[in-house]
């Protein structure tokens, strides 16, 4: 079952006056099945971040198609199954991880001890329980990525769209995200999410489409990307010396001699 699927999804960006600016995604064509991590890989400018907005509903296409769920990605009621973290979490630097998540919380029709219960609960998957009453504006780079995903898990979405989810954190909290991910995978979640380098799709991602100026260049199991075939060997060495002796014996050198 196809989670998301686009068709020749493009977006051109246009300047003031109307007029085509930066041709940003061109023509992309893929499936995210359920149940999958799904990456998308690319240098940056590549798209993904344009993508990522086309598949939420964020932004219009220019042309093409995309749909999540079976839906069109603006239908309202998409809303509640999609958890959304961006390259950069924009929170209230004057709450706590606790008044935060309450706050969110509430806005998802969550109350009383079941928001409570919620709250604790991604609180620790993340590892922010024992800062939980710090305010946010005292918050490392790695620490406001990782509330920015418990805002994602808070709902407790089928589909988990992260941008850029190990951007500024160290290889130890990295690697605690990627068990999240993981974990989110075992527990029947379908994620996508970007990134630039491939060292940390390879761990985690079932299939993988990589992003080049707009483009899709390439997409499938990351195994059967890496994998070399029809892979011929030609050693030509022996023959090379051997030719090169006989064309030095038939040399006329008389000239050579006085």
């Amino acid at each position: 079952m196809s989670i998301i699927k686009t068709e020749n999804l493009t977006k051109v960006y246009k300047d003031f006056w109307g007029r085509p600016k930066t041709r940003a995604l061109s023509e992309l064509n893929l499936e995210i099945h359920k149940g999958e991590i799904f990456g998308l890989l690319g240098p940056n400018g590549s798209g993904k971040t344009t993508a990522l907005k086309l598949m939420l509903g964020l932004i219009f296409p220019t042309t093409g198609k995309v749909s999540v769920m079976g839906k069109p990605p603006r239908d309202i009621s998409l809303k509640s199954k999609i958890g959304f973290m961006p390259e950069e979490s924009y929170l209230y630097r004057f709450l706590n991880a606790s008044e935060t998540l309450c706050f969110y919380g509430q806005l998802l029709g969550l109350k009383g001890k079941e928001l409570n219960n919620r709250v604790d609960r991604v609180l620790n998957i993340v590892g922010l329980d024992r800062v939980r009453t710090q305010p946010l504006r005292e918050y490392s780079k790695g620490m406001s990525r990782r509330m920015g995903l418990a805002q994602v898990l808070l709902k407790e979405p089928e589909l988990c769209v992260l941008d850029e989810p190990t951007i500024g954190l160290d290889p130890i909290g990295a690697g605690e995200i990627k068990d999240i991910i993981q974990q989110l995978k075992k527990e029947g979640t379908t994620v996508l999410f970007s990134t630039h380098l491939l060292s940390e799709a390879e761990p985690l991602c079932d299939r993988i489409g990589i992003l080049y100026e707009g483009r899709l260049i390439t997409m499938g199991a990351l195994t059967d990307l890496l994998e070399v075939k029809d892979e011929v060997e030609v050693k030509v060495r022996e023959k090379l010396e051997e030719f090169y002796i006989r064309t030095i014996k038939n040399r006329d050198t008389s000239h050579f001699s006085k």
